[in-house]
């Protein structure tokens, strides 16, 4: 029986702002091994092919950025499944943080363990009022292990980050806003014209100061003022 393939990534290019989509709206745009893959090869071609200035990045439907990793699909892991898996996506989310061209985080929804660390590797991140930040790895017997536990401290600080990560507690998108972690909070219909708005501005500037701003940042953060 021929079943159609299914996008897990939709990937829509205008006025040289690309939009990519998490699409997995029935599993909250959970992220499994075939996610990552095409996320992956959709950044690649998108920074190495196209006339893209913006990268926007966000979930299918109102409920979800991205709810974290499959746990259904981790579950059924092996060691070395487990342990690509985890490199998979530490992997992808320096090759986010690294990129030239800006990625901007939409959070339209909950953006938990693997979600909120794919959120914080984006250069900026807006939120819908609706947004849910946590790390609830813990509960689970893990630990973030797409980096969160390194770019959450840079973000909110040590004590702040400790509390999230220790305590597995969701955050609501105002209280992220407050701590840093969201860069701004808007009502859900204006999610996308904000970050659009935004993306317009950073189109503007010169392509070549941006990048070489986006690799100072990224830079200055582990090294001394000297």
């Amino acid at each position: 029986e021929f079943l159609e393939i299914m996008e897990l990534i939709l990937k829509k290019l205008e006025n040289k702002i690309c939009t990519l989509t998490v699409n997995r709206p029935d599993q909250y745009n959970a992220l499994n091994r075939d996610v990552l893959i095409e996320l992956d090869e959709k950044l690649d071609f998108i920074i190495e092919q196209t006339d893209c200035r913006v990268i926007i990045l966000t979930g299918k439907g109102d409920k979800a950025f991205i709810a974290g990793a499959d746990i259904q699909a981790m579950q059924k892991m092996n060691e070395n499944q487990a342990q690509e898996f985890s490199k998979m996506g530490q992997d992808l989310t320096v090759k986010i943080e690294e990129s030239r061209i800006p990625i901007i985080a939409a959070v339209n929804g909950f953006a938990l363990g693997g979600g909120c660390e794919f959120a914080m590797a984006c250069h900026i991140r807006y939120a819908s009022e609706n947004a849910v930040f946590g790390q609830p790895e813990v509960s689970l017997g893990l630990i973030a292990g797409w980096g969160g536990t390194q770019r959450l401290p840079r973000l909110v600080g040590k004590g702040k980050a400790m509390e999230i990560l220790l305590s597995g507690q969701n955050i609501n998108a105002e209280e992220a806003c407050s701590m840093g972690l969201v860069d701004k909070v808007v009502p859900i219909n204006e999610l996308i014209p904000s970050v659009y708005k935004l993306a317009s501005l950073i189109i503007n500037n010169a392509p070549l100061s941006v990048k070489a701003t986006i690799n100072a940042i990224n830079k200055g953060e582990c090294i001394t003022f000297e």
